[in-house]
């Protein structure tokens, strides 16, 4: 890659081909929910129109985007028949873009139709086989579904085992899931703002009180929005998991910490995590302290910010470039660790300026 210093893959923004996002339009008109979700995507055109989307990349030379599908999931479209057709319909159009702009998006990220595990697993193997793509992408849960349900561990162990590549985690929630039990509804877009951390923080716990990462030692996990809670929550995560089970009469979570080969909170940090959380540069900093540096991957969350787009690449920016980061560390966070995790070529390290030499006196 030229300009090494200045390249900067966003392994988390969102898009939607035209023709998938044409398809879904379609399928919103019969579907209340989804119709409203269309309400906001209309209004960010960058989300859809490709052109304006380069003409606004174009403003920040070097920077560049690992394409990922934006919400809905897959699954929430469809029955466990239509999302296959679904699916590769959106696998293909993310292809075309690669291979029509690969300077400005070099890679993209497959979906898959998770209630259809045998078609997700064919779906997966054409995608990365086929088309190139860098990994999956799924969601905290499966249409209300945990993740740890025996049912889809044959999407973790394909991708650990056969394609040895990222899996990409979205948050998945509606306002359908009340805040308490007395209601039927999230009221004040709470389910959105707070209930999507939690989500993503519930998930992590549910692969790792599951041993996953000890059944997959080998599991690469990219969630959304830097861990969620799990950073900011570190010393609870940490010596209130140390206690795991003394809260519970009616399960054996004692015996099952005692069985875990690492303390809980060791196994959180596994997972590698995102820079979008909206620009708050205290929040990278948590993260980058809990993770370290080689667990967090530049990304922005774009388009989905109040100026359609811009907003929150600049600023991820503007925290990322002030944080009094080594240049080695700053290099790994912009695109070295998407490079190791993604298996792409490794671009050298930047050399070091050479002093000048003094001339010596005859």
């Amino acid at each position: 890659m030229k300009q090494q210093a200045q390249t900067k893959l966003d392994i988390f923004p969102h898009i939607f081909p035209r023709e998938y996002f044409e398809r879904m339009k379609k399928i919103a008109e019969g579907n209340p929910g989804l119709a409203a979700a269309l309400k906001r995507w209309m209004h960010i055109p960058v989300l859809w129109d490709l052109e304006r989307r380069i003409k606004m990349m174009q403003r920040w030379p070097g920077y560049r985007q690992v394409l990922t599908l934006s919400m809905p999931a897959v699954e929430f479209l469809g029955s466990p028949e239509e999302t296959p057709g679904l699916a590769r319909l959106a696998n293909d159009g993310m292809a075309e873009i690669v291979r029509e702009h690969p300077a400005l998006f070099p890679y993209f990220v497959a979906s898959l139709p998770m209630n259809n595990v045998a078609a997700s697993l064919e779906e997966m193997d054409r995608a990365i086989g086929e088309l190139g793509a860098k990994g999956v992408q799924i969601f905290t849960n499966v249409n209300g579904r945990p993740l740890d349900e025996p049912e889809f561990f044959p999407i973790f162990e394909r991708m650990s085992k056969k394609h040895d590549l990222p899996i990409w985690v979205h948050p998945s929630r509606t306002a359908r899931w009340p805040d308490y039990p007395t209601e039927h509804k999230s009221k004040y877009e709470i389910w959105w703002l707070f209930g999507w951390p939690y989500e993503t923080s519930a998930f992590m716990a549910r692969l790792v009180f599951s041993q996953m990462f000890e059944k997959l030692p080998e599991l690469k996990i990219i969630t959304h929005h830097l861990g969620a809670m799990t950073p900011f929550l570190a010393n609870r995560v940490g010596y209130g998991m140390d206690q795991f089970g003394s809260r519970t009469a009616d399960e054996d979570y004692e015996g099952l910490r005692k069985r875990m080969k690492k303390r809980p909170v060791d196994y959180f940090k596994m997972f590698y995590n995102d820079t979008s959380i909206n620009g708050w540069a205290s929040g990278i900093r948590c993260g980058l302290d809990f993770f370290g540096v080689d667990h967090v991957l530049f990304g922005t969350d774009c388009p989905f910010d109040p100026e359609g787009g811009p907003l929150f690449i600049r600023e991820t920016m503007k925290a990322l470039d002030n944080m009094p980061l080594k240049p080695d560390d700053r290099r790994k966070i912009y695109f070295g660790n998407a490079m190791r995790l993604l298996k792409l070529p490794q671009a050298p390290a930047p050399r070091p300026k050479a002093k000048a030499r003094r001339k010596k006196k005859k």
